[in-house]
């Protein structure tokens, strides 16, 4: 969830959502590409982008979108309860 908020939030260069999702560069691959083959983010290519560094950049796709709303709905329903210790 943590990376979908990253791009939805306007992080697009994989390094920078590897930073803002705090994960380290191989899992940030898989899940990039697990997300990729779900249809949740797309893969764009910026080869004339004027930043050499980079040549791909991610943008969520609409069922990304819908995932995230399920999930805020989701988490609307689970009302937490937090445990509070009392002093004796």
């Amino acid at each position: 969830m943590d990376v979908l908020w990253a791009i939805k939030r306007g992080t697009r260069k994989p390094t920078r959502i590897m930073y803002e999702a705090n994960l380290s560069w191989k899992p940030l691959q898989r899940i990039l590409g697990s997300m990729k083959s779900q249809g949740l983010i797309e893969e764009i290519d910026v080869t004339d982008n004027r930043d050499k560094r980079t040549n791909t950049m991610f943008e969520i796709t609409q069922k990304g979108e819908n995932i995230i709303t399920y999930f805020n709905r989701g988490k609307e329903y689970l009302k937490i309860e937090e445990i509070t210790k009392t002093r004796e």
